[in-house]
């Protein structure tokens, strides 16, 4: 019920800017409790912000967040915690080996729940992948930044199949820039031929393989898929992958579903993509201009630019135009963000 209500209100003042969070909920006669709760959850969703102080005593309308950036933030928050707690529990599993390594018999004490190790091989990642096609019994998630390299297509349709034989659920999550290369469209055709699950989304926030929640294959460094690899086993630490794929294709388009009219326009200067993103992100237009080093008024002359060139009557539209088309995602530009 809350969550229908806190849906309403964001609605509601998404159609009315200028409206503040009292004045929607009076319309939808909310007591205080609910109110309350409907705020609370549009702030933990990033949905809204507080807005400048207003006079006379008057509450504040609210800044009203655009889904895709609101998104945007909340992978990244999501990413940086999960980086944090790999990294915690990494130190911890080390100094548990060593206070506790002279005191373990072989076969006297169960294996740890979780292993985490570091990667830095390419041959050794590519027997990891090949020992998962074998071992993986139920279900293997991927999710791509980037396109497939061609000498690797082939095989992954063999995996494919092989997995599709004994009944393993396979789902692959591309980025939309990704799929859009003609040699790409046909692979994911084929793959989904096959009966892979594949959805498109405009951000893709890493490369990831994840198996049974019990493996889990991911770069040290996001931004770079050449940094060494953290292969991860067990369910304590999977799980919390998992969660966040989960997130991730909930938040993205199936196969096929996509508007072919969302897929192109893209004739932005890199300084005006540089400025959508560093919007998108939620700079203020003072911090824009001191990164760019222009004038307040360059930055909004780039910004209108940017809204004429997507047929954006706002800058919200203009950020959710500029998702949908893949101007936003990882591949390219998120790097800036």
């Amino acid at each position: 019920m809350g969550g229908d209500q806190a849906l309403a209100v964001y609605q509601e003042l998404r159609i009315h800017p200028d409206a503040t969070f009292d004045e929607v909920a009076d319309r939808f006669e909310l007591s205080a409790e609910e109110r309350e709760r409907c705020r609370g959850e549009l702030a933990a969703l990033g949905l809204t912000e507080a807005g400048e102080p207003a006079g006379s005593g008057a509450s504040p309308a609210p800044v009203v967040v655009d889904p895709d950036v609101a998104l945007l933030r909340l992978l990244r928050r999501e990413r940086d915690r999960l980086q944090e707690r790999l990294a915690a529990t990494s130190r911890t599993h080390t100094a548990l080996e060593a206070l506790a390594g002279p005191f373990l018999q072989a076969g006297a004490t169960p294996r740890a729940e979780v292993e985490v190790e570091i990667v830095d091989a390419p041959d050794r990642v590519l027997r990891s992948l090949a020992e998962l096609t074998e071992t993986v019994r139920t279900a293997a998630h991927f999710m791509h930044t980037g396109s497939v390299r061609r000498e690797e297509m082939g095989g992954e349709l063999d995996r494919d199949r092989r997995w599709a034989e004994r009944g393993v659920r396979v789902r692959a999550m591309y980025s939309r820039r990704a799929a859009s290369v003609p040699e790409m469209a046909q692979h994911l055709e084929e793959r989904a031929a096959v009966g892979v699950e594949i959805r498109l989304s405009s951000v893709v926030p890493m490369n990831m393989v994840l198996a049974d929640e019990n493996f889990a294959m991911l770069p040290t460094d996001p931004y770079e898929p050449s940094s060494p690899s953290i292969l991860a086993r067990g369910p304590g630490l999977v799980r919390s992958y998992v969660a966040l794929y989960e997130y991730c294709w909930t938040a993205a388009a199936p196969y096929g579903q996509e508007d072919p009219a969302e897929k192109g326009c893209d004739g932005l200067s890199e300084q005006q993509r540089t400025a959508l993103l560093m919007l998108a992100s939620g700079i203020k237009d003072e911090q824009i201009a001191r990164n760019l080093g222009v004038s307040l008024r360059t930055v909004s002359r780039l910004l209108s630019e940017v809204m004429q060139e997507l047929g954006a009557a706002s800058r919200f539209e203009a950020g959710v135009k500029a998702a949908r088309l893949g101007l936003l995602d990882s591949e390219g530009n998120d790097r800036g963000l």
